[in-house]
């Protein structure tokens, strides 16, 4: 794996990881676009296999406020992570475009108008006809605000739905899990991401639109949702899927919606052979 700082057109900075690098001449690479709460290191084991099985290199990066890369700004809009995402296709040469949760999402705004030849998601957390609620933004900010990180990040995981039965605890239980788990790994991270993450959650619902206009999507476009996955992502995909004449839809079945993170193999076989054309 190689690391490098790419410069995008404002002059910002991205920390770019590309897995494989060495196999560029055998085709265009993938880009990996990572979800809210975690940062391009999860997905390094994701990237290891799915290059190595596709014969072709694996990109993932860092969006803004995470590892190297730039502070995701106050004012920040969907917009700005679709002109880093062109950025990253740009300096990689890459034409292949997968995303999970909030990249997912990302990933199907972006591929309407960036030249992205085949698109994958699993999970993304777009909001179609309504269908992302965050009507627990409010008391988030407001906890947050606070100081109280702990209840704030058990309301954000409650509202997320996307921790499985963790998620389902009580919010005073959840509240006293955050504070456990704190001086962890993953209790850092967390803690690092949940303003940013709280913000992209927020610019999802400004992007709300009907199915439609996903009709510019490529025509090679996969959607993949965990079987185990919180209901309403099954439900903006289905009716993407169903306005999009050339997309698959599959199911991953025993899996949630870490189920990229975990790199099963029947995921990675199939996210193969779809870019593999």
């Amino acid at each position: 794996m190689t690391r490098e700082i790419i410069t995008t057109p404002d002059a910002g900075s991205l920390e770019l990881f590309s897995t494989g690098a060495e196999l560029a001449s055998a085709g265009s690479g993938v880009v990996v676009v990572a979800a809210s709460m975690v940062t391009a290191a999860d997905y390094t084991r994701f990237a290891q296999k799915l290059s190595a099985e596709l014969g072709r290199p694996v990109h993932t990066f860092n969006r803004r406020g995470r590892g190297a890369s730039s502070p995701q700004t106050d004012d920040y809009t969907l917009e700005a992570d679709i002109r880093d995402l062109d950025a990253v296709m740009k300096h990689t040469s890459s034409t292949d475009v997968f995303g999970h949760s909030f990249g997912g999402a990302l990933a199907l705004h972006a591929a309407r108008t960036l030249p992205v030849e085949r698109l994958a998601v699993y999970d993304p957390a777009v909001s179609v006809n309504h269908s992302v609620k965050a009507d627990w933004t409010d008391e988030y900010e407001r906890l947050a605000a606070a100081g109280d990180d702990d209840r704030a990040l058990a309301v954000l995981t409650k509202g997320l739905e996307t921790g499985g039965t963790f998620a389902r605890m009580p919010l005073s239980m959840l509240t006293i899990a955050h504070k456990l788990t704190a001086g962890t790994h993953t209790g850092k991270q967390m803690r690092e991401l949940m303003r940013a993450g709280v913000r992209e959650i927020k610019a999802i619902i400004a992007a709300d639109m009907p199915a439609e206009p996903f009709q510019e999507l490529p025509l090679e476009t996969l959607i993949v949702v965990g079987e185990k996955s919180p209901a309403h992502f099954g439900v903006a995909c289905g009716q993407i899927h169903d306005v999009l004449s050339g997309s698959s839809y599959t199911i991953l079945t025993g899996y949630g919606h870490d189920g990229v993170l975990k790199a099963p193999d029947k995921l990675v076989t199939e996210l193969s052979d779809f870019f593999a054309g």
